[in-house]
Order: C-alpha cells, then sequence, then structure tokens
C-alpha cells in the first residue's frame, strides 16, 4: 500500500464543476433556476450558457443579487481556467480598487445600475485596469440601460454569450490543488494581507450582498 502511487485510477481531481456536467447529462430538461416572471433555463441550458462564456472568457485571454449571470459565473469562470472573486459592492470605490489591484483581476463583470457608477470610480486610478463587462438584468426597469457608461465597458454578458462556443471544452483542474475562487473576508477594508495563486488569471464580479463569498 506504502508503494500505491496516485493515477488516473485513484486520484481524479474532484471539481464543483463535474456536477453542472453531470446535471446537464442526466437531468438536462429539468429546471434549473427560475429568475423573475419570464427567466427560465433548465440544466441543458445553464451548462450551454456557462461553456459559452467560458469559451469567450478563454478567447479574450483569460485563461449580484442571484441573477442567472452570477450563478452562470459560477460555473462559467472557473470552466475557462480563471479564478473568481466574488467583491461586495457595499465597499467604495477605494476598497474595491485596492481589492482589483491586489487580486490582479484582468476581467470585472459588473452587475446592478448602482454598481456601474462603483465600477468606473474603482478602475479610475487603475495603471491597468480589468476588462469590464456588463450584466443587463432584463427583469429591472433599467436594467439593461448603460447610458453614460457605454464607452467604459468593452463586452456585454450576453455578447460574451453570443460569440462563445457552445461545444467548448472546458479547463479540468490539474489536481484539487487548483483554486477556482478568490475569496475576501468580509472584514477586509485595508490592504489585504492574504496569500494568493499566481496560477490563472482573475476575474472580478461585483455583486450586491452582504459578504464577499463564493
Amino acid at each position: 500500500m506504502e508503494e500505491l502511487k496516485p493515477c488516473a485510477a485513484n486520484s481524479p481531481p474532484l471539481t464543483p464543476l463535474s456536477f453542472l456536467e453531470r446535471a446537464a447529462a442526466v437531468y438536462g430538461d429539468c429546471t434549473s433556476i427560475v429568475y423573475g416572471t419570464n427567466t427560465v433555463y433548465t440544466w441543458r441550458e445553464t451548462n450551454l450558457r456557462c461553456l459559452r462564456v467560458a469559451s469567450s472568457l478563454s478567447s479574450i485571454g483569460i485563461g449580484k443579487s442571484n441573477t442567472p449571470a452570477m450563478y452562470e459565473l459560477q460555473f462559467a469562470v472557473p470552466m475557462s481556467g480563471a479564478i473568481l472573486n466574488n467583491i461586495n459592492t457595499r465597499l467604495d470605490a477605494r476598497t474595491v480598487s485596492l481589492l482589483l489591484r491586489h487580486c490582479e483581476s484582468k476581467l470585472l463583470f459588473v452587475d446592478d445600475v448602482s454598481s456601474r457608477e462603483l465600477a468606473v470610480e474603482a478602475i479610475a486610478t487603475m495603471t491597468a485596469p480589468p476588462i469590464l463587462v456588463f450584466i443587463a438584468d432584463k427583469e429591472e426597469e433599467r436594467g439593461a440601460d448603460v447610458a453614460g457608461h457605454a464607452n467604459k465597458f468593452s463586452y456585454t454578458y450576453d455578447e460574451l454569450i453570443e460569440r462563445g462556443d457552445p461545444g467548448f471544452k472546458w479547463i479540468r483542474p490539474e489536481s484539487e490543488w487548483d483554486p477556482v475562487v478568490f475569496n475576501y473576508t468580509s472584514g477586509t477594508t485595508s490592504a489585504p494581507l492574504t496569500q494568493r495563486s499566481d496560477r490563472t488569471e482573475k476575474s472580478g464580479l461585483l455583486m450586491d450582498s452582504t459578504d464577499i463569498s463564493c
């Protein structure tokens, strides 16, 4: 037993992304998420949307509330090989900017009307700001309106889905030690001292919640 070495038969790298893949295969026609009055996706549709976003993230060099986009990004970002960092929108712009610089985010997803001003202000002083992606909430009034900041956003979330490949072969972890999320505690209000991994790119997500968590 002491000479038993890890191999594909006894040590496959486990990842929560496998649950989505299995759900799409076994429960493909079952409802995955219901949001508002008009938005309903099955597990098959959710998997395809995540694959499309992961494909788009990979193609551009990236190796809030419980909206469908936020739900999907918990899968799609690590599927692209990147690391997701959920950021609390109740933080001020200075702190958000500090966190983005510290984790070296390459791309920032922004949802919610109020988050747009925060995101634009947070990256204003950054020498290497992340790419901004706007998440339009079709269930909210003015949810799809980016007036005043259209030139600040490189993509919309729907554009990433449209340009993505539903047949994208998502990037599996090489080991269980590979990170999929990078979180700051809710008490992080000054220069953070946490250690981070430099192995993959990082994407930020401005979300409307009380804690910074996965």
